[in-house]
Order: structure tokens, then sequence, then C-alpha cells
């Protein structure tokens, strides 16, 4: 399986064991960054894994930053995508089982080693079961999604908020 990888200054060292243990796993991994430790804004890793997942170029997607909040909610801000935070291997399985989740996001800081691993692993291995019930939540949960032409497919839709942050004026 093809999975992208994004996450922000704060979890590097975690996303990297990811990675590792994906590939020791058989998966292709896209990562798509930050590589260090660096100060990040992290809205940008999530929507570079939401258009890899978007355009059917990677299988599913995997976000992480401190908490999972912040990357899961801007990867879900993307049209096509239903990214899932979770803290345990369970409801991995079954934002993929029920919820037909294409990406997952846990916090890196909060979650430990190993279940950050089986969170991963769970969710991989699951397959969306497209029960009746389930494919009608789906629709209305996709029916909800923004048209935005700005944001879809643009390399560029950051570049304010990176001059600003370069400028130095955000302080989160």
């Amino acid at each position: 399986m093809k999975i992208a990888i994004g996450n922000d200054h704060i979890v590097t060292a975690v996303k990297m064991r990811i990675a590792d243990f994906l590939k020791a796993n058989g998966h292709e991994v896209v990562d798509v960054g930050t590589h260090d430790n660096t100060r990040t804004h992290y809205p940008i890793y999530g929507l570079k894994v939401a258009d890899l997942v978007r355009e059917h170029q990677v299988d599913l997607g995997v976000v992480i930053c401190g908490t999972g909040v912040g990357i899961s909610t801007a990867a879900n801000k993307n049209q096509g995508i239903r990214a899932a935070l979770v803290a345990d291997p369970i409801v991995a399985r079954y934002a993929r089982e029920h919820l037909d989740a294409n990406v997952i996001s846990f916090g890196g800081a909060v979650i430990g080693e190993h279940v950050s691993e089986e969170i991963v692993e769970s969710f991989i291995d699951a397959h969306y079961l497209e029960q009746p019930e389930d494919n009608a939540i789906v629709a209305k949960i996709d029916a909800l999604e923004p048209n935005n032409p700005e944001q879809y497919d643009n390399p560029h839709f950051f570049d304010h908020e990176m001059a600003l942050w370069e400028e130095g004026h955000y302080h989160d």
C-alpha cells in the first residue's frame, strides 16, 4: 500500500518512526515533511497529504502533530478527505470500516510509541465495509464539503501565510 505521511516540527521523530514502521511492513511511504525540528506551519503538511489522497496518488494518509487536533482539522478542510483523529487502535479501525476515513491522525506528543504503531496498523489493515447505514452517513459527510477552487490543487495557497510567518507575525 502507498501511504502519505506529514507532520509538524514537534513530532518529526515520531513521524520518522512511523514511516520506518510502515516501510518495514512492506508499505511505500511518501513523506511530505517536515523533515526536521525547525518551527513550521502544520496546515501545509495536512494539505500536502490531503492533496495526494484526494488525487489517488496514494491509498491512505497519516498526519501527526503534537495533539493531532490541528493537523487533522487542516486535512479535513480539503475536498474528498475524511480525516479521523484517534487515540487508540479500536477507533482507528472503526473510522476506516464505518466512516470510510482515508486519513488518520493522532497526537505524536500524547500517544505512546507502540500505541501509535497499533493505530496506524489497525487503520491500514481495515477496509470500508459499505453497509447501507454507513453509506448514508458518509454521503451526508461528503455533502458538507465546500467547493473551494482557490485551495484545490494550489501549491501557492499558503504563500501569504508563509510570508507572514517568515516576517515573525505568528507567535503560536
